[in-house]
């Protein structure tokens, strides 16, 4: 498939000489493994006049950022919604499929960045918020009946744990370098195992998804939600054991303390020493 991009194109607090806030355009490389050092991946980078604000000047910076990578991605994330129409055009334009995700902490974290080191040194700097890659809490759906598991299990492992996760016997799965949520090695990460004698399966699914977060909703009769994409969410479990219910909490405590970084794994039993699927995520 390639190398993934997340891109960003929206306005700027930087208002031009005829007072129109300026728009930029950020490409950056989504890291696809745990041991990516972050400052070696492709970024790209360009102002866009509030006038050319379009599909088509998108298009011609997103050639221009392909001929400086030397190669295209295979699929392009990006978070904004309310620009979902002139980026997919754009991107499928030039031939790249590109899929709404909150799964874009690379690009998160850059635009956090230059926030706070570069925009406020440019001529026409207005102070203003961050912008957000967060959106209102979707309405979650039940998942087919043949993807839900049979057994739940919460789980920590340390932040080190995951130094060799690109020797785990893994069919489906993703991660991003634990520099991207900058938390230590002895952190403790909270995970959820699924197992199911479909495993397979239901791990196959949940590859086709952009996974953003799960998350312990306590507020209706303990739902563990499992959010994708941009909006879409899912209720992966509802959690009645008193026991459970504990162990959810608990898990919820500690991805707040682990800056929001979890895991999601699917087995076929307990015993297993391989994964179906496995994904580092972090809520963001």
């Amino acid at each position: 498939m390639g190398s993934i991009w997340e891109l960003d194109y929206y306005s700027r607090p930087i208002l031009d000489e005829n007072n129109k806030k300026i728009w930029e355009v950020l490409i950056c490389e989504t890291p696809l493994d745990i041991r990516t050092k972050t400052d070696s991946l492709f970024r790209y980078a360009k102002y866009c006049p509030s006038t050319t604000v379009n599909s088509v000047w998108l298009q011609t910076a997103l050639q221009e950022a392909i001929d400086k990578a030397g190669e295209a991605p295979g699929k392009i994330r990006f978070f904004r919604r309310q620009m979902n129409n002139m980026i997919t055009k754009a991107c499928e334009d030039i031939g790249i499929p590109a899929k709404p995700s909150r799964q874009t902490l690379a690009l998160n974290q850059w635009l956090q960045q230059r926030m706070e080191l570069v925009y406020p040194q440019e001529p026409g700097f207005q102070g203003g918020t961050n912008p957000s890659v967060l959106l209102e809490a979707p309405l979650p759906q039940r998942l087919p009946d043949a993807l839900e598991g049979e057994q739940l299990g919460f789980v920590t492992l340390s932040a080190s744990d995951f130094a060799d996760m690109p020797e785990w016997d893994i069919d489906f799965g993703g991660a991003f370098p634990l520099e991207l949520a900058q938390i230590s090695p002895e952190t403790k990460i909270p995970g959820v195992l699924v197992y199911s004698n479909r495993a397979l399966p239901i791990a196959g699914w949940m590859s086709g998804l952009e996974l953003a977060w799960l998350k312990f909703d306590n507020t209706k009769q303990g739902r563990l939600i499992l959010e994708t994409g941009a909006t879409e969410s899912w209720i992966l479990a509802n959690i009645k054991n008193p026991q459970m219910l504990t162990e959810a909490q608990d898990f919820e405590q500690a991805k707040q303390k682990a800056n929001g970084v979890h895991f999601i794994g699917v087995q076929s039993d307990p015993s297993s020493e391989s994964f179906a699927g496995f994904w580092l995520l972090q809520q963001i």
